[in-house]
């Protein structure tokens, strides 16, 4: 027996009156590069756009740290803890064109863990913002050594970035990596040891 299909029903929260500034704003945008702004294609194009860029900058309403703070649990484990290839996608604040790629975070716990599903969550609280990709890896190190205090922080970001590949120089196959350590990490063997596991595929 087939049963019927519920309707889908599409809901989108978005503030209303941000949501008519954005769009009001790039109508505007949009009629200055020569378009028809009421051109079929084109007549909602504003205030998509307007929801679009509330949705790739909503890590300013999330309180990373509060993340973390909200699973942390107390546990005697003193080895390295890595989460790898975590997606990222942000919005570089020179051009407002979009970089992406990967995270690499790793942690040594002093007494206290967080779940891992907290980490990749930080990365995208700070990434969904106006950023470059230099403070993008500082702050989510930053964030991680503040809520655990752990013996040490280890962040890199391998990302690539539209304003390189799409304008400018044109470089397609470009990859910009960043990374920042702290404590144990600033140690060579440490910091070789997580490179080697983030570089590797572990069998």
């Amino acid at each position: 027996m087939i049963k019927e299909m519920k309707s889908y029903e599409k809901v989108e929260q978005y503030d209303p009156e941000v949501t008519e500034a954005l769009a009001g704003n790039y109508k505007i945008i949009i009629d200055g590069l020569g378009e028809d702004v009421t051109r079929e294609g084109l007549e909602k194009t504003p205030e998509r756009v307007a929801k679009a860029m509330q949705y790739l900058t909503h890590g300013y309403g999330l309180d990373p740290l509060e993340i973390l703070k909200s699973a942390m649990f107390t546990e005697d484990h003193r080895q390295m803890i890595v989460v790898k290839d975590i997606e990222v996608y942000s919005m570089c604040e020179h051009h407002m064109l979009p970089f992406f790629g990967k995270a690499h975070v790793a942690y040594i716990p002093n007494g206290k863990i967080v779940g891992l599903s907290k980490i990749p969550r930080v990365v995208d609280a700070f990434a969904r913002r106006m950023q470059v990709q230099e403070r993008l890896t500082d702050q989510i190190k930053d964030c991680i050594q503040e809520a655990l205090n752990p013996l040490g922080v280890a962040v890199v970001i391998e990302a690539q970035h539209m304003c390189m590949q799409m304008r400018g120089i044109q470089k397609q196959n470009s990859v910009t990596t960043t990374s920042s350590f702290t404590g144990a990490f600033e140690k060579n063997k440490t910091r070789k040891e997580f490179i080697s596991l983030v570089s590797n595929k572990l069998s």
